[in-house]
């Protein structure tokens, strides 16, 4: 089971990432859980749900200078007890291949019927 839950944890971030950059919101929404929440990593708002994280991205998604976020997983810990998971890496956001901020991240996962949703996020910004 954890080699497994790595392996789908890790292919849906790859999913997440390509989405971000391709500006794919429908990619994006099976990715989160409905009551997803994110902590971002400068001013620490929250955003609070699916529908809301997906109004965020559009407004991203429309910026002229548009950030390109990636986040990279260092390791995930699958509990033995419950279909969760805990993902910790390295995020940045690039506009343009120049890297404008960069950090740490941890996202919490969770098996949803054979398909590994993220149900929250928290981001610190560290350059």
């Amino acid at each position: 089971m954890t080699a497994a839950a790595d392996l789908a944890i890790r292919m849906a971030r790859a999913t997440f990432n390509r989405a971000l950059a391709e500006a794919d919101l429908n990619a994006i929404g099976p990715l989160l859980a409905m009551n997803v929440v994110m902590v971002t990593g400068t001013d620490s708002a929250v955003i609070s749900g699916r529908k809301a994280q997906l109004m965020a991205w559009k407004r991203e998604f429309a910026a002229k200078a548009r950030m390109i976020y990636t986040r990279t997983p260092d390791r995930i810990i699958v509990s033995p007890v419950e279909p969760i998971a805990m993902e910790h890496g390295r995020w940045q956001g690039a506009v343009d291949g120049v890297v404008q901020a960069s950090g740490d991240y941890s996202a919490k996962w969770r098996d949803s019927g054979g398909d590994w949703v993220i149900e929250a996020e928290i981001y610190l910004t560290l350059a």
